[in-house]
């Protein structure tokens, strides 16, 4: 059975879980085939990979507070 190509508002939807990978692969394979043909939402995932790039550098500078890991496992494990 083959899907009917994306409309630009559904592949919209999806973007933020294709760029975390989180699709299943048929609707990887339909946001992918829909971002070969339309330069509009090509680049709009070109702007929110930029961003996530952007967040992921700068949290990459931050240290996290002594002993934070700690108690979070502290709190996961109840206490």
């Amino acid at each position: 059975m083959t899907l009917a190509p994306l409309t630009c508002a559904e592949a919209f939807k999806r973007l933020d879980d294709y760029l975390d990978r989180e699709l299943s692969p048929e609707e990887t394979v339909r946001v992918a085939k829909h971002l070969e043909v339309c330069a509009r939402c090509a680049g709009e995932i070109g702007i929110e990979r930029q961003v996530l790039e952007d967040i992921r550098m700068k949290l990459g500078r931050i240290k996290a507070p002594r002993g934070l890991m700690a108690r979070i496992s502290a709190q996961l494990k109840g206490g």
